[in-house]
């Protein structure tokens, strides 16, 4: 099963997150799209496709009862455009009603709802060369390359950018010892494929606890980045980061970023709704059967599972929050 999922809302049904319960055997089988809300879904295909070479591989509209309690919110109609960028996938939903609130005009990287996917690129100079000839909106004040004493991230080269709604994207360049085996296979496409999403945590420890002990993902790498360049960046003054890199047994990584400095990042808001465009969602395969009762203290965004049928796919889905408010998909083909 491929495919499926979308943005979400809240219909936060807060009840006590439950720390430390070990997993006996991974409930996230895979990482699966990572869904981005915009306002203008033609605007956003144009631009994921003639700038980053997304190919496009679907594009729905959904609406009913089903997704209202599914996303928790009511009266929606959305537009839902799934695309691809070598094995990995993004989707795009775009809600026609309600309208949702825009990226907030200060958001900064270590703010709490942050969120990226990195795509990583052939040739860092290449890249940025085309972003530039494109006019994208920088994030960064330009490519930085990550200083060698830091042994487990030296040499990476990074640049932060901003799609048409604002919101933040990485191009990212590994050295030959570092990254995936795939980045360095011999070939001609600039842009290869999406390593991992990045948000900001507020604790790694208990992110661990969340996406480690509960969800079952298991930790692929660490590194601790300061400095000029992790600064510029990130744009962030002072940015001090523990970093954390989580994987399931396939699919894109989820990279905790914990702001050791500054500590002035805001948390993501009690209201946000799955039609805000700060709001982004990361969908988890499972084929637990004990999924229902692994989840019943999270933070529910859905009402329960609700049965869905993306891209003529049929599935379960629920979504929920992990602890700092980021959005979660779990996924499994129905019974």
């Amino acid at each position: 099963m491929k495919r499926l999922s979308r943005g979400a809302t809240l219909a936060m049904v807060v009840v006590a997150f439950v720390l430390g319960v070990k997993a006996q055997q991974p409930l996230v089988k895979a990482v699966g799209p990572i869904g981005i809300t915009v306002s203008d879904m033609d605007r956003a295909l144009d631009f994921y496709t003639r700038v980053l070479h997304f190919m496009p591989i679907s594009d729905e509209e959904f609406s009913g009862e089903n997704y209202e309690h599914l996303k928790g919110v009511f009266g929606l109609r959305m537009r839902v455009a799934r695309m691809q960028l070598g094995e990995e996938q993004i989707e795009l939903t775009e809600f026609l009603a309600p309208r949702g609130r825009p990226v907030p005009a200060d958001s900064r990287s270590n703010d709490h709802w942050f969120q990226h996917i990195a795509i990583i690129v052939r040739d860092m100079d290449a890249a940025y060369a085309w972003l530039r000839q494109n006019k994208v909106q920088f994030g960064s004040s330009g490519p930085q390359t990550l200083p060698g004493w830091n042994k487990n991230a030296g040499g990476i080269r990074a640049f932060y950018f901003r799609d048409p709604d604002n919101h933040v994207l990485e191009i990212l360049w590994f050295p030959e010892d570092k990254g995936l085996a795939r980045w360095h296979r011999p070939g001609s496409d600039l842009f290869l494929g999406i390593d991992h999403t990045a948000i900001v945590v507020s604790d790694t420890e208990a992110s661990l606890r969340f996406y480690r002990d509960l969800l079952g993902m298991r930790v692929a790498g660490e590194s601790e980045n300061y400095g000029t360049e992790q600064e510029h960046l990130n744009n962030v003054f002072g940015a001090h980061l523990r970093i954390t890199s989580l994987r399931a047994a396939s699919g894109p990584g989820i990279e905790l970023l914990d702001y050791l400095a500054p500590r002035d990042g805001r948390t993501a808001p009690a209201d946000m709704h799955a039609n805000d465009l700060a709001y982004w969602e990361t969908e988890l395969l499972t084929g637990s059967a004990e999924r229902q009762s692994r989840l019943k203290a999270v933070n529910a965004v859905s009402s329960g599972e609700q049965d869905v049928n993306w891209n003529k796919e049929r599935a379960r889905e629920f979504i929920f929050k992990d602890p700092d408010g980021h959005a979660l998909a779990l996924l499994s083909a129905k019974e």
